[in-house]
C-alpha cells in the first residue's frame, strides 16, 4: 500500500466518546452495494458505539404502538454485524479483560481515513501491566472491486514479557435498528430466523437470517486466519465466533485477517445467499491481493471524477466526494435502488429516498451517467405505484411519494417526535408533491448531459408525461384571478405545513411548487413533440393522452399563479400576512435556533404563525435555474422577475431562514454567488462544514447528508461555472468567488470522456482529449468557441 497523500487523509487523535458516533459516520466505508459504519470492532452497540451495516435497497416494515396509535414504518435494515473482533492477554487462570477503547489501559488511539484508497486505519496502544505494552494496528476495507467483500486486518505487536493473546472474531445477528434515539420507542427488530454454522473446515463461519416482513434472506460468511493457528469455533444464540490463542513474542508482529462475504436474496445470478457468501469467502484471495484490486478500483473512480480544489475547501470536498462515490458507485447501476438521503451511513430518515437526488444526479450526470440512468430507473419502476397513489387521491397522472423505500408507496411517517417537548406530532410532509417535479427535472437534466435520447423518448417521457398530467389535474381555475392555482400542498420549507389555526394541513400556491409544475408541463409538451413516430403514437396510446388534455397542459403551464408581496415573490399565498418573528430574542434565549419548529412547539406555539423558514424554498428556484432561464420562465407565466426583484427576494428570505437543513446553506451560497453578491462564502462554508462539524447538532452521527455533500461538488462543477448542457453545447457563465478562485475538474459529456476545465482568476482553460472523435462547442456570454479533439483553449474572463 502506497503512502497516503496530504490532503486526502482525515485523522483523529485520541478517544472521544462524545464524538464517537460522528466519527463512525464520517469513517463509514462502502462500495455502492453495502456500507459499514466506522465503529470499533472491539465494542458492541451501546450509548457510545454503534456498528451498522446496510445493503442498498434492503428494507423491512414493522408496526409499532405510539401515542395510542398503531403506526407502520419501513426501515433500511441494520444487517448482521461482521466487524466484531476482540482480544485480551490471558492471565494464568485463562481469564483477562477484553481490551477496548473504553479500557483504562488504553494509552493512545489514532484513526485515519484515507479517502483516496478507501482504507480506514486504526492504531491503539495499551499498557496492560507487568511491563507489557500491546500495540494494535488495524486496516479495514469494504471492497470496491468485489462489492460483496469486506476485509479486516489486525496486527498485534507486544513489548515486554511473552504472553498469550486470545482473539475472537465473530458474526453477530442479534443486532437491531437502534441508531436513532428518537426512534427507540418504535419496534426495531427486523431480523429473524438467525442461524449459524461452520464452513467445512476452511476457517469459515457463517450466519443466515431473513427480514421479518419483506422476507429478504441474508447470507454472511467470514474466513479468519492467524498464520498457522487453528480456531476454536463457538456458536451462541444469533452469533458465530472463532477464537484463536496466539503466542506473542516481544517485537514480533502477529497478523489476523478476517475476510467477509455478504449476499442477499435481492442479488442477481445466485441461487442461495448463504451458499453464495460461503463460496465467495472461501474463494477470496489473500488480504494483499484483495487490497491491490481494491486500490485499483478506487484509482479508476478518482480518474473519472477528478476534482482539484486547493486548500481546506479541497480537503473537505474530497471527503464529500468519497462518501458520494461509495454510496452511489458504478455498482449501483446494477441495483434497484434510489438515493438514500443519509447515504448508507446510518438509520436517520429510515434510509428513505426523498428529493435529495435533485442535488446528487446533476453531479453524477457529468461523471457516471450510467449511475444516474439506474437511479432514474428506480423511479420509473415505481411509476405505476405513483399512478395508483394519484388515483387514490382523486388525481390523474403520477404522484410520487415524499419518502420512498422498497416498492414506491408513501413511506412518510404518520407521526414524528419533538425531542424538546417529548410529544408525538402529526407529520404532514407527505404533502410535498413537488418531489414529482424533482423527478422530472432529473430526467431532463440527465438527458441533456448524456445525450441519451433513447431514455428521454421512452421511460423518461413516460415519467414526464404522467407527472405533468398530475399537475394539470391538480390545478383549479380561479375566475377572480384568471389563473390556475394548486392548493393544499407543502413546499420545501417544512416549517410551514398549514395556515394558522387551520383545521386541515396544506398551503395554497407555494411559489416553488407552482413554478416547477409549470416547468414540468412545458418540458413534457416539448418532449412529446420531439418523440419520433411511430414511438410517439405508441406513447400516446399507452398513456391514453388526447388533444384536449394537451391543450389543458399548455394553458396551465402559462397561467399558474405565483403570489407576490411587498415587491418579492411570496413563499405561498398569504405568507406576507404572517407575523414577524423576534429573531434576535430567540437567538438570545436559545443560541442555536436551526430547529425553530421544535423550540416553538415546546412553547405551545407554532412556526406556522410566522414568516420564518427552515430552509430555502422560493430561493430553490435560483438553485435549479440560471437567472436568465428563471426570468424567461416567469415571462412565460406573465410575470416580471427582473434582477432587482430577485435580489429583493433573496434578501427577504435570507433574513427569515433558520437553516434547519444542511441543504439550506448550499442553496443560499449558490444563489448568492449567482446574483454576484457578497456573503456567498459564509453559506458555502456552512455547506462544506455541515457534516464534519455536525452543525445540525448530533444528526451526522445518525448518517451523513448525501444531498448536501453532492451539492457542494456540484457548486464547484456547475454553480460557480454556470455550466449547463443544452442545445448540443456546454454553456458557461462563470461567477467570481474570491475565496474559491482556482479549481479544475474533469467531466464526461455526451460521450466525450475526460474533458478538462480549469478556472483561474480572469481565465478559463478547456482541454478536449485526443481520443474524442468530435469537437466540443462552448457557449459563453457574447461568444462561442469550438475545441477540437487533442486541443485546448484559454479564454479570458472578467474578474
Amino acid at each position: 500500500m502506497t503512502e497516503p497523500i496530504a490532503g486526502w487523509v482525515w485523522e483523529y487523535e485520541g478517544y472521544d466518546p462524545a464524538n464517537e458516533r460522528l466519527r463512525e459516520s464520517l469513517c463509514t466505508l462502502g462500495n455502492g452495494y453495502f456500507a459499514t459504519r466506522g465503529a470499533a470492532p472491539e465494542c458492541p452497540a451501546d450509548d457510545v458505539h454503534y456498528p451498522g451495516t446496510y445493503a442498498a435497497g434492503c428494507y423491512n416494515r414493522l408496526t409499532s404502538h405510539v401515542a395510542g396509535r398503531h403506526v407502520e414504518n419501513e426501515d433500511m435494515v441494520n444487517l448482521p454485524d461482521w466487524l466484531p473482533l476482540r482480544y485480551r492477554l490471558k492471565n494464568q487462570d485463562e481469564s483477562g479483560e477484553w481490551l477496548t477503547p473504553d479500557s483504562a489501559t488504553l494509552v493512545a488511539l489514532h484513526q485515519s481515513l484515507d479517502v483516496q484508497s478507501g482504507v480506514l486505519e486504526r492504531n491503539l496502544r495499551y499498557e496492560t501491566g507487568q511491563g507489557r505494552t500491546l500495540a494494535v494496528r488495524q486496516l479495514r476495507v469494504v471492497h470496491m472491486a468485489d462489492p460483496h467483500l469486506a476485509l479486516l486486518r489486525t496486527e498485534f505487536t507486544l513489548e515486554g514479557p511473552p504472553a498469550v493473546l486470545e482473539v475472537e472474531a465473530a458474526l453477530d445477528g442479534t443486532v437491531t435498528n437502534a441508531g436513532v434515539t428518537r426512534y427507540r420507542q418504535l419496534n426495531s427488530r427486523h431480523l429473524t430466523h438467525v442461524h449459524t454454522g461452520d464452513g467445512d473446515g476452511r476457517n469459515i463461519v457463517w450466519l443466515r437470517c431473513r427480514t421479518t416482513t419483506s422476507d429478504v434472506r441474508v447470507g454472511m460468511a467470514a474466513r479468519t486466519t492467524a498464520g498457522s493457528a487453528r480456531p476454536a469455533t463457538r456458536h451462541d444464540t444469533g452469533r458465530a465466533a472463532q477464537r484463536f490463542d496466539l503466542d506473542l513474542e516481544p517485537g514480533r508482529t502477529v497478523t489476523v485477517d478476517k475476510t467477509v462475504a455478504l449476499h442477499t436474496s435481492r442479488d442477481p445470478a445466485i441461487s442461495d445467499p448463504l451458499q453464495a457468501a460461503v463460496d465467495r469467502a472461501g474463494r477470496a484471495p489473500g488480504f494483499d491481493e484483495l487490497l491491490d484490486s481494491h486500490l485499483t478500483a478506487w484509482d479508476q473512480l478518482w480518474r473519472r471524477a477528478e476534482l482539484d480544489v486547493p486548500g481546506e475547501a479541497g480537503r473537505i470536498l474530497r471527503l464529500h466526494h468519497f462518501h458520494v462515490l461509495q454510496t452511489l458507485s458504478p455498482h449501483t447501476a446494477d441495483l434497484d435502488v434510489g438515493v438514500p438521503a443519509r447515504g448508507l451511513h446510518g438509520e436517520a430518515y429510515r434510509g428513505h429516498v426523498f428529493w435529495d437526488e435533485l442535488f446528487v444526479l446533476p453531479y453524477l450526470n457529468l461523471h457516471f451517467p450510467e449511475v444516474s440512468r439506474a437511479l432514474l430507473g428506480y423511479r420509473h419502476r415505481r411509476l405505476e405505484a405513483a399512478c395508483r397513489a394519484a388515483r387514490g387521491a382523486g388525481r390523474a397522472g403520477a404522484m410520487f411519494p415524499w419518502q420512498s423505500g422498497s416498492d414506491g408507496r408513501e413511506e412518510t411517517q404518520q407521526l414524528h417526535l419533538n425531542p424538546r417537548s417529548g410529544r408525538w406530532l402529526p407529520d404532514n410532509s407527505r404533502l410535498q408533491h413537488h418531489v414529482g417535479s424533482a423527478v422530472a427535472y432529473n430526467v431532463w437534466r440527465y438527458c441533456e448531459a448524456s445525450g441519451d435520447s433513447e431514455f428521454l423518448h421512452t421511460k423518461g417521457a413516460e415519467m414526464l408525461l404522467q407527472i405533468a398530467r398530475f399537475w394539470a389535474d391538480s390545478a383549479t381555475y380561479d375566475e377572480s384571478l384568471g389563473r390556475h392555482r394548486i392548493r393544499g400542498v407543502v413546499g420545501p420549507d417544512e416549517y410551514h405545513d398549514a395556515y394558522p389555526d387551520a383545521s386541515e394541513p396544506g398551503l395554497d400556491d407555494n411559489a416553488y411548487t407552482n413554478v416547477t409544475a409549470a416547468w414540468t408541463l412545458t418540458r413534457a409538451l416539448e418532449v412529446l413533440r420531439d418523440v419520433p413516430e411511430p414511438r410517439r403514437r405508441e406513447l400516446v396510446e399507452r398513456i391514453g393522452l388526447d388533444g384536449g388534455e394537451l391543450e389543458l397542459w399548455e394553458d396551465v403551464s402559462r397561467t399558474l399563479y405565483v403570489p407576490f408581496h411587498d415587491g418579492v415573490v411570496s413563499q405561498f399565498e398569504g405568507y406576507g400576512e404572517l407575523a414577524e418573528l423576534d429573531w434576535d430574542g430567540y437567538r438570545a434565549r436559545y443560541g442555536d435556533i436551526r430547529r425553530l419548529d421544535r423550540i416553538l412547539e415546546a412553547e405551545n406555539d407554532t412556526v406556522n404563525r410566522y414568516q420564518a423558514s427552515k430552509q430555502a424554498d422560493v430561493l430553490m428556484l435560483g438553485y435549479l435555474f440560471s437567472p436568465a432561464e428563471l426570468r424567461s420562465f416567469f415571462d412565460r407565466l406573465g410575470y416580471s422577475l427582473d434582477a432587482d426583484t430577485w435580489r429583493r427576494t433573496v434578501d427577504h428570505y435570507l433574513r427569515r431562514t433558520s437553516h434547519g437543513s444542511t441543504l439550506s446553506g448550499l442553496v443560499h451560497g449558490w444563489g448568492l454567488a449567482r446574483v454576484r453578491r457578497a456573503g456567498a462564502w459564509k453559506f458555502v462554508q456552512e455547506a462544506l462544514e455541515g457534516d464534519i462539524a455536525d452543525l445540525q447538532g448530533g444528526t451526522t452521527g445518525e448518517g451523513i447528508h448525501l444531498g448536501a455533500m453532492a451539492g457542494t461538488l456540484d457548486l464547484v462543477q456547475r454553480g460557480l461555472t454556470g455550466l449547463e448542457a443544452r442545445g448540443g453545447a456546454i454553456w458557461l457563465d462563470p461567477v467570481p468567488l474570491p475565496e474559491l478562485s482556482e479549481y479544475g475538474f474533469t467531466l464526461r459529456y455526451q460521450g466525450h470522456w475526460g474533458v478538462r476545465l480549469r478556472m483561474r482568476p480572469g481565465s478559463l482553460h478547456i482541454a478536449v482529449p485526443a481520443s474524442d472523435r468530435s469537437p466540443i462547442d462552448i457557449e459563453l456570454p457574447g461568444r462561442a468557441v469550438s475545441v477540437m479533439p487533442g486541443e485546448s483553449c484559454e479564454l479570458s474572463l472578467p474578474e
